[in-house]
């Protein structure tokens, strides 16, 4: 293992009609790879996400195994040309199941069906209109916490994804987001803006989503992963299988502690950290969150080059 380097995978949002095709026709195991989930599935991912509509790959049921399949796919083109293995792991919600795949705690099929069963779970938790997320930048996370407390009369709302030092996610019901939002413009957020999401994600309404997970979670086979994976609860890694299935069915109705992730990374000696499928997202929040990071990413020919001879 190199010691420097953590992988990390994204989660919903990077998703896009025509990604992973250039890389495709250069690796074969990206198409194979997208074959066995589709063999899992029972429907053509490759052609979804090649010849699909934007508005189908945005389904969560959908984004979540197609984002998942593009991380193993480009763990495997990594691992093909003989990379280096990282010492760590870690995804930003979604992202972490794709981070335990890439571990061997569970079956890559295992995974995609799950994922999918996870974004249906999550898209009917809430109704479709109940629930939004809104994106906050420039405040103080303590801030955005006491408003959305201040704010939780007119309906459940709370601080979901810390990203990133002044970039926090919160979500819940509609009125009551719309509440917090005004309030957080009055208390000088840079930005406060809702966000293009169907369901209020991370938050306590996941609760009847976490039940159903956890049936499904607990009926398959796990075990300890082989790269150590920080997890989004409380961005620490798990060994026992009992205690993986337990984080993740929690992290479902809890934050996404993105900024508390990489700073254990940070701690731990990862100096360079490399974005595992498409789009950069991770890779610009690492960079605020520790500024010496080396933040590379993997999705074409010329950033896997890069990437092969910054740490291959």
């Amino acid at each position: 293992m190199t010691k420097g380097l953590a992988f990390v995978f994204p989660g919903q949002g990077s998703q896009k009609v025509g990604m992973l095709a250039e890389i495709a026709e250069q690796e074969a195991v990206v198409r194979e790879t997208f074959q066995e989930a589709s063999d899992a599935l029972g429907y053509d991912m490759w052609d979804m996400v090649q010849n699909g509509e934007q508005e189908t790959l945005n389904l969560t049921e959908n984004t979540q195994p197609i984002l998942l399949t593009s991380s193993v796919a480009m763990w495997r083109v990594w691992q093909a040309r003989g990379g280096a293995a990282p010492s760590y792991m870690a995804g930003h919600s979604l992202g972490e199941f794709s981070a335990l795949v890439c571990a061997g705690s569970l079956s890559f099929a295992d995974g995609v069906k799950l994922v999918r069963s996870r974004g249906q779970f999550m898209q009917t938790a809430v109704p479709v209109g109940e629930g939004s997320m809104a994106a906050v930048l420039g405040l103080d996370d303590q801030v955005i916490l006491d408003i959305c407390a201040q704010c939780s009369d007119a309906g459940v709302v709370e601080a979901v994804n810390f990203n990133a030092p002044g970039q926090v996610v919160i979500a819940g019901k509609v009125a009551a987001v719309d509440k917090a939002i005004e309030a957080l413009k009055e208390a000088g957020a840079k930005r406060a803006m809702p966000l293009p999401v169907s369901a209020p994600f991370h938050t306590s309404l996941m609760q009847p989503a976490a039940e159903k997970l956890s049936e499904a979670i607990n009926a398959i086979q796990w075990q300890a992963p082989s790269v150590p994976v920080v997890h989004n609860v409380h961005a620490k890694p798990e060994n026992s299988e009992a205690a993986i299935r337990e984080i993740l069915i929690k992290q479902l109705y809890s934050p996404v502690k993105w900024v508390d992730c990489v700073q254990t990374m940070v701690d731990a000696g990862v100096e360079t950290t490399l974005e595992c499928g498409p789009g950069k997202v991770l890779s610009g929040l690492n960079k605020r969150i520790h500024k010496p990071l080396n933040c590379l990413n993997i999705e074409d020919p010329a950033s896997l080059e890069k990437a092969m001879e910054a740490c291959g």
